[in-house]
Formats: C-alpha cells, sequence, structure tokens
C-alpha cells in the first residue's frame, strides 16, 4: 500500500471511531467540563459555577439535545441515551447526568411533553398510552 492512501486509510478509520459511541458525548463533555460531586447507580452530578441559564447554554453548544424543556427552573435536555438536568445549586448550578432507562422509561418526564414521553425517544409526541391527558 502506497504511503497516501494508508494515511487516507488510517483517516477513514478515525473518522468511523469518532461516530461510534456517540452516545457518550454529552457524558465525556461534562466530565471534561465540570467536577463531578457524586455518583449515584447510573448517575453522575456535576457542580458548575455558573447559573443555570449559562450552564445549559454552555452544555447545548457543545453537544446539542434531541429536545430541550424548562420547568419550575430546572433545564431538562433529552440525548438519545441519557436525560440531562441543569438545577439551581448554592454557588452555581447542579448537573445531573442519568441513563434513559428507569425512571424515564417509566413515564417520569412525560410531565415535560413531546420528546420526554416514554415510546417518543425522537421527539415526535406521538400517539398516546392509556392514562394520557386527551
Amino acid at each position: 500500500m502506497r504511503p497516501m492512501s494508508r494515511v487516507l486509510a488510517a483517516l477513514l478509520v478515525a473518522v468511523l471511531l469518532a461516530g461510534c459511541g456517540s452516545g457518550t458525548r454529552i457524558r465525556d463533555f461534562l466530565e471534561n467540563t465540570y467536577e463531578r460531586t457524586e455518583i449515584v447507580g447510573d448517575a453522575s452530578v456535576y457542580a458548575s459555577p455558573d447559573p443555570v441559564g449559562t450552564t445549559t447554554e454552555a452544555i447545548v453548544d457543545a453537544v446539542p439535545p434531541a429536545e430541550r424543556q424548562a420547568d419550575g427552573g430546572n433545564e431538562y435536555l433529552r440525548y438519545d441515551d441519557d436525560i440531562v438536568i441543569v438545577s439551581a445549586a448554592p454557588g452555581g448550578s447542579s448537573v445531573r447526568v442519568e441513563d434513559l432507562d428507569g425512571r424515564y422509561r417509566g413515564g417520569f418526564f412525560a410531565f415535560l411533553g413531546p420528546g420526554f414521553r416514554p415510546g417518543s425517544p425522537v421527539g415526535t409526541g406521538g400517539g398516546g398510552g392509556p392514562g394520557d391527558v386527551k
């Protein structure tokens, strides 16, 4: 194989590998940007010195979410495999990231509307289910 072909092949492999595991991009960003203060099961909590709005914008700018909602001073960002909750904390804000399994799949975040209902991971807010308000 010619040297130029090797370089191109290596570049192609690097691009393909960068695309794999993109579901961890949000966790990587949080880990590299904020101080982790707690781990509870599959959830990690980070501290940000900035207020909720500034922290949320930094996260959204770095890794755009599939859906975004605000409720009661909290910001909720839904990604393919994770949900991020940014809330006020003394000296800044708290950033919690957890798997979409568990509370999300059980409907805990359905109050946030389309894109946060169980069964609508692409944010379509489609069809209803038992117990949905019509």
